[in-house]
């Protein structure tokens, strides 16, 4: 297991600041199990990373063990980096809610707990009134209100090597975990086609 680093810190050390490199952004999203959250993202032309890791939470350089276990504060995120010149904010919030359940408070498909909430991370307060103004728009379709919630971004920090890009390091076991969890067959009854 390797130490745990903040994302900034990750972000400087491989990052640099470079001339003419093209501007990056950051976006921070909780949608339960962070295993399934990384592909839908990495797909996405002018998403440049996705990292799987903790946040929200009050402990410092957490654990897998800690967080699935409730005790941290922290939920299960993914924190992407991006390039704003090809790829929007709005783009990303389209496919966070097409690949959660907003419905479902402290709990996503076959995980509960806190760990395990819907939330948005924003990171300034050009990200916050998107949300918020995303989240009422989706409201209109739901009898249900949605219980994702939107709060400022605190420290990140990294999950074990493990566990980034699980899908494709592993992905018999992820496919079997993702279909026994029933992520996609909630998902077509929330969304139908829209979450392809």
């Amino acid at each position: 297991m390797h130490e745990n680093r903040n994302f900034s810190e990750v972000a400087i050390a491989n990052c640099g600041d470079f001339s003419g490199s093209a501007p990056t952004a950051r976006a921070t999203f909780a949608g339960g199990c962070f295993w399934c959250m990384e592909p839908p993202y990495d797909e996405l032309e002018g998403v440049i990373s996705t990292i799987s890791g903790y946040t929200g939470g009050s402990k410092k350089n957490p654990t897998y063990e800690e967080v699935s276990a409730g005790t941290t504060g922290h939920a299960e995120a993914v924190q992407i980096t991006y390039d704003p010149t090809k790829i929007s904010y709005e783009k990303l919030l389209d496919v966070f809610w097409r690949n959660i359940d907003p419905l479902t408070a402290n709990a996503q498909f076959c995980d509960s707990g806190s760990q395990y909430r819907s939330a948005i991370f924003y990171h300034d307060e050009t990200q916050k009134k998107l949300a918020e103004a995303s989240k009422k728009r989706l409201q209109s379709r739901f009898k249900e209100p949605i219980v994702t919630e939107i709060v400022r971004a605190t420290e990140f920090y990294s999950a074990e090597d493990y566990h980034q890009d699980y899908y494709k390091k592993n992905p018999v076991r992820y496919k079997i975990y993702r279909y026994g969890c029933g992520r996609d067959q909630r998902l077509q009854k929330l969304w139908g086609t829209e979450n392809k």
